[in-house]
């Protein structure tokens, strides 16, 4: 028989009992009335057990808690999220909402915006300086493979490039995806590469953003949207010595104030945005406020700001990027001259440029110039040129080149026309619009005004709400969650033992190079899946299979390099250590059998010979958790290091439902200072409109309000009950759904751990939704994260269709009320809404039979069974009140950040070989001296590569994260074993067992040192900031 028993580690000093009353036997399982969660001072005993990894130096004795005390919180701590709010903003984007009244009228040429008028004479004193950027948009995927693309298009593009610019040092072109740009660099001979740094350095080429791809803002998490620009700076910074300083973003659908902050901290000083709502685009147009400077919600002051560009119109192709009008614009597009591929859909085709026809066509060019200038501010205009995978044969770089050169020669020699005309790249544009705006001086922020808020949910027409893609292949949104987690802990143990390794001769067999190569790869298989195209499940579906397939591998690559990392750190006698591929030292817990199946527990067999359990916490916090592993024997004892034996559950593993009940349960009691708060989840369907257009992978478009998920039989219950954790498991037919109370110490012990496992693989233009429903007062307002870095607060509006009322998740959403909080928190980005008073709704998958027009040419019909893992707390708030309810900010407890720390990195379990005779282990290898900080989280601890080679060098980025939290909740009892410090940490009680050599600050991705970066004794860092340290360990 399996069975499964639980390693109890006791890792919190605060303490919470957690009382489960289930209902009798065989009773109808209709109301499972008494599940309380009570927050009461008693105290369990609970031993501390270090088999974890004890981030703290106190002596490994069983320990016992204390009483509970409440959290060392520095009460100067609390100030930052009570006073914090851009109250700085002019234009506040919560405000945009409520003011605008989203209708659609026709507005002529410029459908969804209006006929723009101007007067000849404008331009007499301050000519328009007119700055055309080409440009060709390369997906790393879509509707062909990121090599597929490359072979067929990118590398032609890139080729033709180096030739086509060297002709005339006149034009320009400009590159964002480094994906791309690299394997292109292996490929080709020196001569072409010192073309290349030589086109950089005369301006004629320049590298926008300079990520690895161009992310996308809403499911992507902000730990792999930092890497990936880490990736792409550190290999152009190794390959080429540039730094990028523009941020070039057209093609995300929708954009994250996250981005901008992002940006910003890389020392980007300006950045472009295209995908915005139709309605928020015509408003800023009418009010000049195209272009602002974006600063946080949260910022007290103005050190976030950065200039954004938005552009005004529908697209970022050519016949939507010169002016208002697409059936002239569509003219100036010289690769659809008549005869090619491609044509003007306004039936009007594109003419040549010769002596005949160049006065007319300059002219109508012009005033389609200065219509669009009548948008923004000053006398200075973009005008993009380019599309997806544009400029791939030499024909189309002479035909745009020559022809658009013509024009501008025309008009720069007509000074009645007052227009200086030209290519340029985008650091050209930025360059020209601060010098008009005299942004060099004080005055300059005044100038343009300042905005906060984010940019979702994108509607580019109608009522096409891009809110589908926040869920579409969520089994691929899980995956990258748990990718991002096994690449953290295998960069930090890496690290660790790459230093541990250089210390004697012995360990030098340590295979650092083989692992770094893994490392790397894993980076950029992560990075490339953060694409717009890729986390967000709207590629082909053969794309999607080689995106997955790629995630898969990295992941079977970083279980090795944190087993072999393991291995060296966790070995008592380092002179022992040897390394041998044939037989790793350890083995992972779990494995993933494919791309597309769920990940399972391995067995462990027991013999009388013990075995040894090796758990490592991947949190900066100490930690209590529980552990579940599967034996093949009920007869099983667990002892500590110390030889003291450790609390165990042993339940059976199932493989399917067995016992029947007849009815699902209802409701969840939770009991917070003796008043009960009703609550309820439920499950319901959507459907797709009947209308012409329907649901696809990108767009929502329900027909109408969710129905109940009705069974025909009733669904089997089972419910467990033990020691350590009670469960309900709940089988439907298309979801097995599970609710769990672990009766533990600390953190676990303080929220609902809700998993579902979804299947609705024969399901026809049908989306599955969880509803949880509250007696909260929530009036409509909601909040949900940002990329898992802020909070950012909602408003459902019945003005809006419901499909614009559903917004991005990517770990938590909340609704409250004056006197509580009730926070959904999340292992994978779903989208969310909250439709009514007290309810939150999660959409869990999606299965629809159709494209939806926006060129995928497919619908969503490659489900898999995909897990979906929550956490529900329930937090009581003090000292609020009802005005902060319309605040732009919001954040969430300390306890709230570090459930969500704790769901989204769980520990992981490896065990020793069975067979091997075991050298003997340290007891604990402990790599920081103490827990963090409450608020300071370790973002990453990541190895660069040495300037050479593919080899690893000696020095580590060391990320931090400073999260701004609310102290307005009840911070007894919480299970936190850490303290707030202001943000301070001495460097030398960083890390144990290893003397940090060098700790120097640099820019986000390294690129750029301050003037001032000298070796520092102590970290300082404010609330929300995430600083990078490049430290070297000995």
């Amino acid at each position: 028989m399996l069975v499964q028993f639980l390693n109890l580690l006791s890792r919190m000093e605060k303490i919470d009992h957690l009382e489960r009353l289930l209902a009798e036997n065989n009773e109808i399982i209709s109301n499972i009335r008494d599940s309380v969660i009570n927050l009461s001072e008693s105290v369990k005993d609970g031993q501390k057990n270090p088999e974890a990894i004890n981030f703290s130096q106190e002596s490994l004795s069983e320990l016992f808690p204390s009483a509970s005390v409440p959290l060392a919180i520095d009460s100067e701590d609390c100030l930052f999220a009570s006073k914090s709010g851009s109250r700085g903003s002019d234009v506040q984007m919560l405000d945009v909402y409520d003011i605008l009244p989203f209708d659609n009228p026709d507005g002529g040429v410029w459908k969804q915006g209006f006929d723009i008028t101007y007067n000849e004479n404008e331009w007499d004193s301050e000519p328009l300086q007119v700055f055309v950027v080409p440009h060709s948009h390369n997906d790393p995927g879509w509707l062909k493979t990121f090599d597929d693309y490359f072979r067929d298009q990118t590398q032609h593009i890139l080729n033709n490039m180096v030739i086509k610019l060297q002709e005339d040092n006149r034009r320009k072109f400009i590159w964002s995806e480094i994906s791309y740009f690299s394997k292109w660099w292996d490929g080709i001979d020196s001569q072409k590469k010192d073309a290349v740094k030589r086109l950089i350095k005369d301006g004629q080429f320049e590298i926008v953003t300079g990520g690895w791809v161009m992310p996308d803002e809403a499911s992507a998490h902000y730990f792999a949207v930092v890497d990936q620009l880490i990736e792409g700076h550190q290999w152009l910074e190794r390959n080429l010595g540039v730094k990028p300083k523009s941020g070039w973003a057209v093609d995300p659908f929708g954009h994250s104030p996250t981005m901008a902050y992002l940006l910003k901290r890389t020392g980007f000083s300006n950045m472009l945005i295209q995908r915005v709502h139709y309605s928020v685009k015509k408003h800023f147009a009418t009010q000049k406020t195209l272009e602002f400077f974006w600063r946080q919600n949260w910022d007290l002051g103005s050190s976030t700001d950065i200039l954004c560009h938005m552009m005004p119109f529908y697209s970022y192709d050519v016949p939507h990027t010169c002016g208002p009008d697409p059936k002239i614009c569509c003219q100036f597009d010289f690769k659809r001259l008549p005869g090619g591929r491609v044509s003007c859909p306004w039936r009007v085709p594109p003419e040549a440029i010769h002596a005949g026809n160049i006065q007319h066509r300059a002219w109508m060019i012009l005033d389609q110039y200065r219509k669009k200038s009548k948008l923004f501010r000053t006398k200075v205009l973009l005008a993009p040129l380019g599309d997806d995978f544009r400029y791939a044969e030499s024909s189309e770089w002479d035909q745009q080149y020559q022809n658009y050169q013509k024009l501008f020669d025309y008009m720069n020699a007509h000074p009645e026309l007052h227009v200086k005309a030209q290519f340029g790249t985008l650091s050209d544009y930025f360059e020209a619009l601060r010098k008009e705006s005299n942004m060099g001086e004080k005055s300059s922020s005044s100038f343009f005004p300042v905005l906060s808020g984010d940019f979702f949910t994108y509607a580019d027409r109608d009522h096409h709400y891009w809110s589908g893609y926040f869920t579409s292949r969520p089994f691929y949104k899980r995956l990258d969650r748990v990718l991002e987690s096994y690449l953290r802990t295998a960069e930090i143990l890496y690290y660790l033992a790459l230093v541990q390794s250089s210390k004697s001769e012995k360990m030098s067999v340590f295979p650092s190079v083989d692992n770094y190569k893994l490392l790397t790869e894993a980076r950029r298989n992560l990075g490339l899946f953060q694409h717009h195209d890729a986390i967000t499940g709207t590629a082909k579906d053969w794309v999607v299979v080689d995106y997955g397939t790629r995630l898969f591998h990295s992941l079977m690559n970083l279980k090795k390099v944190i087993i072999d990392s393991a291995h060296i750190l966790i070995l008592k006698d380092k002179g022992a250590y040897n390394y041998d591929t044939s037989t790793p030292f350890l083995k992972m817990d779990d494995i993933q059998s494919s791309q597309d199946s769920l990940p399972h527990k391995t067995v462990i067999k027991l013999t009388l010979q013990p075995r040894y359990l090796l758990i490592y916490n991947p949190t900066e916090q100490e930690r209590f958790s529980v552990v579940s592993v599967n034996v093949n024997s009920p007869r099983v004892k667990l002892l500590s290091p110390f030889g003291k034996p450790v609390t165990v559950q042993i339940s059976a593993v199932w493989d399917g439902a067995t016992t029947v009940s007849h009815e699902a349960y209802q409701k969840i009691n939770t009991k917070e200072d003796g008043k009960n708060h009703q609550m309820k989840v439920e499950f319901a369907w959507y459907g797709t409109t009947s209308n012409r257009d329907k649901s696809g992978a990108y767009l929502f478009l329900p027909d109408g309000d969710a129905k109940p998920y009705i069974f025909t039989d009733p669904p089997t219950v089972r419910v467990a009950h033990g020691k350590i954790f009670s469960e309900v498991v709940c089988f439907f037919h298309h979801v097995m759904h599970t609710m769990r109370l672990y009766n533990v110490q600390g953190l676990e012990g303080q929220s609902v751990e809700v998993s579902n496992v979804v299947d609705i693989r024969g399901e026809y233009n049908r989306e599955l939704a969880m509803r949880i429903s509250s007696d909260i007062n929530s009036q409509n307002r909601f909040y949900t994260d940002l990329n898992g870095y802020q909070i950012q607060p909602r408003l459902t509006m019945s003005k809006l269709p419901l499909q614009a009322n559903v917004y991005p998740m990517t770990t938590m959403a909340y609704i409250q009320d004056v006197g509580v909080r009730l926070t959904l928190h999340s292992a994978q980005s779903l989208g969310v809404a909250s439709l009514k008073n007290g309810q939150l709704e999660v959409i869990m998958d999606r299965r629809l039979m159709q494209d939806d027009n926006r060129g995928l040419g497919q619908g969503v019909q490659d489900n898999k069974i995909t897990a979906n893992v929550f956490r529900l707390l329930l937090e009581r708030r003090h000292g609020t009140d009802v005005n902060e309810e319309k605040a732009s900010v919001s954040f969430p407890s300390l306890l709230s950040h570090m459930t969500s720390s704790f769901l989204n990195h769980p520990v992981i379990a490896m065990t020793t070989y069975a067979d091997s005779g075991v050298p003997e282990m340290l007891n604990t290898f402990s790599p920081l001296m103490s827990s963090m900080p409450c608020d300071i989280h370790i973002v990453n601890l990541r190895t660069v590569q040495s300037k050479v080679d593919t080899e690893p060098s000696d020095e580590a980025a060391l990320i931090l994260h400073r999260k701004g939290f609310d102290c307005r909740f009840s911070n007894r009892d919480m299970g936190l074993l850490c303290s707030t410090t202001q943000g301070k940490v001495k460097v030398h009680k960083l890390f144990n067992k290893f003397s940090v050599e060098s700790l120097t600050p640099a820019s986000l991705s390294l690129m750029h040192s301050p003037p001032d970066a000298r070796n520092i004794s102590e970290i300082n860092m404010s609330s929300m900031e995430i600083n990078t340290f490049r430290v070297r360990l000995r």
